[in-house]
C-alpha cells in the first residue's frame, strides 16, 4: 500500500481531533496519549491524516507559532459546498467562497488551529486530457 498521511501540528490536539470530527467527519482511527499530549490517525472517506501536539522544542510549529501555515491541504470532497459549510458551522474560518475555478469546484477555510484547507471537487473527468 502506499499513501501519504500528512501530520498537522496544533495546539490543543485533542480540540482539534473535535473539531476534524464535527467539521469534515472525519473518523478517529488510532489515537495515544491523554488531553493535548496526543497523536491520532483519522480518516476523512479513505483520506488518512494524522493531528499531533505541536512541540516546538522538536521543531514541530503551529501555524500559530510562525504567523500562519506553511501549506494547504486540499480535500476532496462529493460536495464541497455543504462540507465548507459544515466546517464554518463548526468553527472554521472561510478564506474564499466554494466556488468555480481551475477546472473545480473550491472553496476555502481556515481551520481554528490555522491549518488553510481547500475543498473541493474536479468539474469534470480529472486529470483532464
Amino acid at each position: 500500500m502506499t499513501s501519504i498521511q500528512p501530520e498537522l501540528w496544533v495546539e490543543r490536539a485533542g480540540q482539534a481531533v473535535a473539531f476534524y470530527v464535527a467539521a469534515f467527519g472525519a473518523r478517529v482511527l488510532h489515537r495515544v496519549g491523554e488531553g493535548d499530549d496526543i497523536v491520532a490517525q483519522l480518516a476523512v472517506g479513505e483520506a488518512a491524516f494524522w493531528v499531533a501536539a505541536a512541540a516546538p522544542e522538536m521543531g514541530r510549529l503551529s501555524p500559530g507559532v510562525i504567523g500562519g501555515a506553511t501549506g494547504r491541504t486540499l480535500l476532496v470532497a462529493d460536495d464541497p459546498d455543504a462540507v465548507v459549510r459544515q466546517a464554518v458551522d463548526a468553527g472554521a474560518t472561510e478564506k474564499s467562497p466554494v466556488g468555480d475555478e481551475h477546472g473545480w469546484r473550491l472553496g476555502r477555510i481556515v481551520d481554528p488551529f490555522g491549518h488553510e484547507w481547500e475543498i473541493g471537487k474536479p468539474a469534470g473527468p480529472w486529470p483532464p486530457a
